[in-house]
C-alpha cells in the first residue's frame, strides 16, 4: 500500500472496502437481446455487482444481471435478497461507492452535482470541502477500478464471450474472479499486479460509456440511515478542507 493510500485510510477510517458494478460481454438469444444491450448501445453485457477490499481481492460478486439494469436496482435487489448472502457491512464500517448509489448507512457515495471522477481533477485542484471529499474518495475507491481492470486484462474472455448456454457464461464470469482471488490472496508473482498503481485504472471504453447516473429511490434504507451517513459523509469532509 503506497504512502498516499494509507493517509486516505486515515480519512476513511470505517472503509472496509469498494462496491461497484461493471459490464461483462454476453452471448444471448435474439429475443432477450435488448435488455443485455449496454447503456452504450450495440453489445450485450451482463451486469456484474461486485465488492472489493484494499488489496484488490472480491469479496462479493453477484453476475447475471442484465446489461440495461442500473447499478442501484441491483444492488438493492441483491441487498435484500436473503439468499444472496450479501455482506452488509458493520453497524460502524461501510463501502465506498459512486454516485449512482444511494449514500445510506453502509455505503458512502460522493456528493452529488460535484466533481468527481479522477480526470476532472487533473487540469485544476479541489477547491471546495466537497470537491476534496470527492477528489479523495475517489482515489481510494479507484481500487475497485483497477481490480476489474486487471481482471479483464487477464481474461480476455470477459470482453468476448464465448457462445455458451448463459448459466454457464455466468459461471465462467465467476471463475475468472476466483482466480483473480487466488493470485492475489497467495502473493503469487504476478505481472498484472505488479504493474498496477493505485492512478492507473484499466477501463475499457464500454465501462466508460455505461457510467451514467440515474435517481435512486432510498425508502427501503430509511431516513435515519441515510442521515447517519449524510453526517458522517459532512464530518470526513471538514476533516479534508482542515487538512487535519
Amino acid at each position: 500500500m503506497s504512502s498516499n493510500q494509507r493517509r486516505l485510510r486515515e480519512k476513511f477510517p470505517g472503509a472496509i472496502g469498494a462496491l461497484d458494478g461493471t459490464l461483462i460481454h454476453a452471448i444471448v438469444p435474439t429475443s432477450h437481446q435488448t435488455a443485455y444491450r449496454g447503456r452504450g448501445g450495440g453489445r450485450c453485457y451482463q451486469n456484474v455487482l461486485g465488492i472489493c477490499d484494499f488489496n484488490m481481492i472480491f469479496t462479493f460478486v453477484w453476475a447475471g444481471w442484465e446489461g440495461i439494469a442500473h447499478d442501484s436496482r441491483i444492488l438493492r435487489e441483491v441487498a435484500f435478497n436473503p439468499r444472496s448472502g450479501f455482506p452488509f457491512p458493520p453497524q460502524d464500517k461501510y463501502y465506498l461507492c459512486d454516485a449512482a448509489y444511494a449514500n445510506a448507512r453502509g455505503f458512502l457515495a460522493p456528493y452529488r452535482n460535484t466533481r468527481y471522477w479522477l480526470a476532472d481533477f487533473r487540469r485544476r485542484r479541489a477547491l471546495t470541502k466537497e470537491e476534496k471529499f470527492n477528489h479523495a474518495h475517489a482515489q481510494l475507491r479507484n481500487v475497485i477500478e483497477r481490480a476489474y481492470g486487471i481482471l479483464k486484462a487477464r481474461f480476455p474472455i470477459l470482453k468476448q464471450m464465448a457462445p455458451f448456454p448463459f448459466t454457464t457464461q455466468r459461471n465462467v464470469v465467476i471463475a475468472c474472479f476466483a482466480i483473480h482471488n487466488f493470485i492475489r490472496k497467495y502473493n503469487i508473482q504476478d505481472q498484472l499486479f505488479t504493474e498496477c498503481n493505485e492512478d492507473t485504472a484499466l477501463l475499457n471504453e464500454e465501462e466508460v460509456e455505461g457510467s451514467g447516473e440515474e435517481e435512486f429511490d432510498v425508502s427501503q434504507w430509511g431516513a435515519n440511515s441515510t442521515q447517519y451517513m449524510a453526517s458522517l459523509r459532512d464530518g470526513i469532509a471538514n476533516s479534508l478542507a482542515n487538512n487535519v
